[in-house]
């Protein structure tokens, strides 16, 4: 060690000793103890009903397992999972499933927001505007998609006889922005619901001191309550993007997956239920559980300290 390193180490400060965490009292442990003997019971039985599917799927996936030809089984180990991802319907599936899932996520946040906002701030008639806006989202998904099905077809639908009678449902890009609008329709009201709740958070004190204090009403839109609503704008969105990630109904019913337009859940459901390939099909569901969770990981990392209470790690 030179001479200047060790005048150095010997005029530096001590680093501050690390908080001792407080020991807990027998009665504080008596009552963890309860606790997880209560808990486990409960516990137990969430992870046995949903671990042993996901176990199940994983094995599935390992193996060349048709029903249609049970003798041949055998394991491959993950040459399903290169088959899948070498295959263009695959990705096409996937490009379908996260364009629907961006582009309805988007407009329905901004629709939502809207209809929250007037929902809110409505002084008349707030009960009629409540019940008629959250109609859509009462309704049933495949008898809300059997009417946009019948709307949209030529010669007995309102809608395709209004754009001049094409069958738009027949074309890909056409299909999958009519299926899109149903997505927006249905859905944008879960959407105001929830952010509803977060404008609640808002106090009408602070946005009223800054209305005194000059603030345009844009500004305290951006600056007060949005920043409040942010763990609801959360679960808004994560709770939209999870569910418009596994869009099957609407495709089913309107395209069922032709010209191109399946997703990744109908494509899936096409070679596990129609097709019986269980290898296949499994693997797929395996791909779409590891794009769920990787969705909801990025979510969670990326919003999750905007919660009101949360240091800088995002912990409470």
């Amino acid at each position: 060690m030179s001479h200047a390193t060790a005048e150095k180490a010997a005029t530096a400060e001590p680093e501050p000793a690390a908080p001792k965490k407080k020991a807990l009292s027998e009665g504080k442990k008596a009552e963890r103890r309860l606790g997880w003997l209560l808990c486990a019971p409960a516990a137990l039985t969430m992870v046995a009903v949903t671990g042993w599917p996901i176990l199940y799927s994983l094995l599935l996936s390992m193996q060349k397992f048709d029903l249609k030809f049970p003798d041949r089984t055998e394991w491959v180990w993950f040459d399903n999972y290169v088959a899948v991802l070498s295959s263009p319907y695959w990705w096409n599936a996937v490009w379908v499933t996260v364009v629907l899932t961006v582009v309805t996520v988007a407009v329905e946040l901004v629709l939502g927001m809207s209809l929250a906002l007037i929902m809110h701030r409505a002084l008349v008639g707030r009960g009629i505007v409540r019940t008629t806006t959250l109609i859509p989202y009462g309704i049933v998904t495949v008898v809300a998609a059997f009417s946009w099905r019948f709307a949209w077809t030529p010669g007995t639908g309102y809608l395709a006889e209004a754009l001049g009678g094409d069958p738009v449902l027949t074309e890909k890009i056409p299909a999958l922005m009519v299926v899109g609008l149903a997505e927006i329709w249905k859905t944008t009201p879960f959407m105001a619901l929830l952010l509803m709740a977060g404008l609640a958070l808002v106090p009408d004190d602070l946005l009223k001191a800054a209305a005194m204090d000059g603030a345009s009403g844009w500004q305290r839109f951006i600056r007060i309550t949005v920043p409040i609503m942010k763990p609801a704008i959360l679960v808004a969105l994560l709770f939209r993007t999870l569910d418009a990630f596994r869009i099957f109904d609407n495709l089913f019913v309107l395209t069922a997956g032709s010209q191109g337009t399946s997703s990744v859940s109908m494509l899936t459901y096409n070679n596990l239920i129609k097709g019986l390939n269980l290898g296949i099909g499994s693997t797929m569901s395996v791909l779409i559980f590891i794009m769920v969770a990787i969705i909801a990981f990025v979510f969670i990392k990326l919003f999750g300290t905007a919660a009101p209470g949360s240091d800088d790690g995002g912990k409470r």
